[in-house]
């Protein structure tokens, strides 16, 4: 199994990069790419620039990197109640590639670490309203609240024994739907 683990972000120290890289460590015998969005950053997408330039080849090349998995782990920061402002550039971006689905139907385990007691509750809304409306094949969610207080980065892992089971609960589900090994 290929497994592509976006953080939603272009932080160095993202929380999202954090959960996403500790998410795919717990799967079993997958191939997996951890990404952050630093090498897909484009100019910010205006229709004159696209009707002049194109779509940009980073936006082409986030595009392959999806379609070369079987399933798609993206873990999204929240910036006053929805996407950051690298992440919604990418989906932009992405969503004016001809004849495509942004996420073109790859199973998604969608996530979210915050430092506050929401976990991300608004960019999770946001994007599971959203993303099925670009090809988003949204299998589970999962909500990491209080980061610090709930992931130990010394050993990268969640260290809330209820959140982790949540998560590998979660994780175990995803490992068995046929569809996703098959690809």
């Amino acid at each position: 199994m290929k497994i592509l683990a976006i953080a939603g972000t272009n932080s160095e120290s993202s929380m999202n990069k954090h959960l996403v890289t500790y998410a795919a460590s717990i799967f079993e015998n997958a191939e997996v790419e951890v990404i952050d969005l630093n090498p897909f950053e484009m100019p910010i997408y205006k229709h004159e620039r696209e009707v002049t330039d194109g779509v940009p080849q980073e936006a082409k090349d986030f595009a392959a990197k999806i379609d070369g998995a079987n399933l798609l782990l993206v873990s999204l920061p929240e910036h006053n109640g929805t996407y950051s402002t690298a992440f919604k550039n990418v989906f932009d971006w992405v969503s004016r590639i001809k004849d495509r689905a942004v996420w073109n139907e790859v199973p998604m385990l969608l996530m979210s670490a915050a430092p506050g007691g929401r976990g991300g509750a608004g960019v999770l809304e946001a994007a599971t309203k959203r993303f099925p409306l670009h090809g988003g094949n949204i299998v589970e969610t999962f909500s990491l609240p209080f980061f610090n207080d709930n992931f130990d980065k010394s050993a990268q892992k969640i260290s809330n024994e209820e959140k982790d089971n949540e998560l590998r609960e979660k994780i175990k589900k995803i490992s068995a739907i046929e569809s996703i090994l098959e690809k």
